[in-house]
């Protein structure tokens, strides 16, 4: 697999888990677990800050592994959100265990695509909402990353909380 390609998406794939991490530091504790909009279709605590972070790396982490099959997310996070009720996890995760969890993705994104060949690239991956190479994955799941962390930039905004702007490329971390 072409280098310049595999550190571009690197590069600007970290650059959206770099967003969700700067959001995730900012967000005062009184926000954590505070609804951020009210939709009373909507289950309990889903538009709460931690489960929208929780949202977004458990896909991300999902999406690496490519493939429902086999995958486990680490403790104390379950398979729950996979459940077609909508199922919002029994408790609120904190912002270590989920800091913990993106440093965890950070790391197997990282080797994912550290270990990008022709084949594993274009190994297909499907889902329910359909079907495509490992590679054009890695592109859907960083456009996930950064809609999430968008979000919850926007709505820290819109509560008085400043953000750090852009992140233009990963940061070494």
């Amino acid at each position: 697999m072409d280098t310049i390609w595999k550190t571009s998406v690197k590069l600007q794939f970290g650059a959206a888990i770099d967003t969700l991490d700067n959001v995730i530091h900012t967000c005062p504790d009184e926000l954590w677990g505070e609804p951020l909009w009210k939709n009373p279709a909507e289950p309990s605590g889903y538009a709460e800050f931690w489960y929208l972070t929780f949202h977004a790396l458990f896909w991300l982490d999902l999406y690496l592994h490519g493939s429902v099959q086999g995958f486990a997310p680490p403790p104390p996070f379950t398979l729950d959100e996979l459940d077609p009720a909508g199922l919002v996890p029994a408790r609120p995760y904190t912002k270590d265990e989920l800091q913990t969890y993106l440093r965890d993705c950070r790391q197997k994104c990282h080797a994912a695509i550290d270990a990008l060949t022709a084949e594993s690239a274009s190994r297909r991956c499907r889902f329910g909402w359909g079907e495509v190479s490992f590679y054009e994955l890695l592109l859907y799941n960083m456009r996930h990353v950064q809609e999430h962390a968008a979000q919850l930039h926007l709505l820290l905004g819109q509560k008085g909380v400043s953000v750090d702007s852009w992140v233009t490329q990963a940061q070494d971390k």
